[in-house]
This record gives structure tokens, C-alpha cells and sequence, in this order.
């Protein structure tokens, strides 16, 4: 299922009307929204299909936000853009996402460069260590081998200066306390009614019983540090104009 489609895109107006006022908890829900039904054909800057670009506002038509969020719902007939079974506050919150893209700003840390920001992301900040880039590096982490096809490049740098600002739900902790007192923390791969499938920081696959657990459950905050004070801002930078490269097969 897709919700933007080139034919929808073609359709949203330079500047939309705030009628409603939205919360940053309803926008970042649009942004998920976006993220799992757009992002494959618009890209996560929302500049994939020519001609338009949502992050910089660009657009073909006027039309209202109110007939916007129709079109998401019912989408367009004898066109790519099918009819979608949204409820009329999640099409309204897509629309607030992509108002969104086009008032906030892509880069915070300046140009980088890819080559070193490759160096430094396997050497100095040591990034290898919890994350995977093409097969090469450790999946305690995320692999980051599509990131730029997912996440925005302001997002890409959020992540490294303020990590727990905003995690994926698939990419955050879990923790497990069993009935013996030990803790085990990890990326969560299942849950299910029996037990807790956890890859643990070495890297093993553990099945955990959950009748053997006293407790489990995420972990609030992200382990990745914050790279704020760790790395100069060209670094930040070079790591950045790295990460965006990486957009998988």
C-alpha cells in the first residue's frame, strides 16, 4: 500500500492552511506513516519523484488540505494511487509530516565529505562496533545499509547528536531480568507467547523463556552515545555525507 503517489504528489499545494494545530507526538505518528508507505517511491527528503520536492515545498497544483486527505483515503482513479483504509486523523497527520518536511531544514552540521566520514565511522567513532554496513561490521545495532533510503538527513544527524530523541520501534533495546537475577540486553527480533528472542551485545541469538523472566520490557534510553562532544562538527559532518550514501541494492 502506498499513499503518496506521483499523481497525489502532483495535487499538494506549495503552501498548505494550518486548520488544525497538530502535536510533535501526532507528526512524528505522520512521519512513521510516511516513512512505512512512501518513502519507497518519494524517498525519506521527499524529492525522489521529478519535479517535486516536499522538503523544500515544491509542488505542482493548489488544491485544499481537506481534499488532500480525501485523495490519501480514496486515492485516484485510472492512476498508481490507490484508495487506502485510513481514518481521517491519519491522513490528516500525513499531510501535517509533509507541511512539516517543508519548514524544517536538512543538514544542521554542514558539508561533509564520504570518504572520510567512511574512515571515520570504522575507525575514531568506532561505529563497526555495534552497526552493520554491507555485510561488514556488527548487527548488535541496526544494519545501516539502506539508512539514507529510510530516515532524512537531518534525521541521520539527529540521531547521532541526540540519540534518544527519537528511536524506530524496530531499533530499540529490550531488556530481560530472569527469575536468577541476570540481565540481558539487546535488539529485540520476536515476541511471542512463550518466549523473548533477543541478539544479545555478542552477538548470539538468545530464545528466553518467559517463564523465566522476573521482568522484561524496552529499555528507555538508547545505548548509541551522543557524539556531540566526541567528534568536531566536520567530522560529525563527514559522517553524515557518509551515512546519506548509503541507500542498499
Amino acid at each position: 500500500m502506498r499513499l503518496l503517489s506521483v499523481s497525489l504528489l502532483l495535487l499538494i499545494p506549495a503552501v498548505l492552511p494550518a486548520q488544525h494545530s497538530y502535536t510533535p507526538a501526532d507528526i512524528q505518528e505522520g512521519g512513521r506513516l510516511f516513512r512505512a508507505n512512501c518513502v519507497l517511491c518519494h524517498g525519506p527528503e521527499g524529492d525522489q519523484v521529478p519535479g517535486i520536492d516536499l522538503g523544500h515545498g515544491r509542488f505542482r497544483q493548489t488544491y485544499s488540505e481537506n481534499a488532500l486527505i480525501k485523495i490519501i483515503q480514496n486515492g485516484i482513479a485510472g492512476t498508481g494511487m490507490p484508495p487506502n483504509n485510513l481514518q481521517d486523523f491519519q491522513a490528516e497527520i500525513v499531510v501535517a509530516y509533509l507541511r512539516s518536511l517543508a519548514t524544517s531544514g536538512r543538514t544542521v552540521t554542514g558539508n561533509g565529505d564520504a570518504a572520510r566520514g567512511r574512515a571515520l565511522f570504522e575507525g575514531k567513532a568506532n561505529c563497526a562496533s555495534c552497526h552493520r554496513v554491507q555485510g561488514v561490521g556488527s548487527r548488535v545495532g541496526p544494519d545501516l545499509s539502506d539508512i539514507a533510503a529510510l530516515r532524512r538527513t537531518v534525521e541521520i544527524e539527529r540521531s547521532l547528536l541526540e540519540p534518544n530523541e527519537e528511536v524506530l520501534p524496530q531499533n530499540r533495546m529490550y531488556r530481560a531480568l530472569t527469575k536468577n537475577g541476570e540481565t540481558i540486553t539487546g535488539r529485540l527480533l520476536n515476541l511471542d507467547t512463550f518466549t523473548v528472542q533477543i541478539v544479545d551485545s555478542k552477538e548470539r541469538l538468545l530464545s528466553l523463556q518467559r517463564s523465566d523472566l522476573a521482568e522484561y520490557g524496552f529499555m528507555k534510553d538508547s545505548p548509541m552515545p551522543s557524539y556531540r562532544d566526541k567528534l568536531s562538527s566536520q567530522e560529525l559532518a563527514d559522517i553524515v555525507a557518509y551515512l546519506v550514501t548509503l541507500k542498499g541494492l
